[in-house]
């Protein structure tokens, strides 16, 4: 089973987190969509500038981690 995870993300983690990203995104899209302050409790909108950063910065780590010439 693990194997088949691996296989179907080409052995990537920017590639796992990149999906799990839209997935995320397409999930909250739909809950916001029907219902705009359901996420509001959850993430106060002075959140998104500092979420959108660790964002960077992790995707950023997980790139550099593969490739040991960068």
């Amino acid at each position: 089973m693990f194997e088949h995870i691996k296989t179907f993300f080409k052995d990537s983690e920017v590639l796992f987190w990149a999906r799990l990203q839209t997935v995320l995104g397409i999930i909250a899209a739909i809950v916001t969509y029907t219902d705009p302050s359901v996420l509001q409790p959850v993430m106060p909108a002075e959140w998104f500038p500092l979420l959108v950063l660790a964002n960077g910065v992790f995707t950023e780590y997980l790139r550099r981690r593969r490739d040991k010439e960068m």
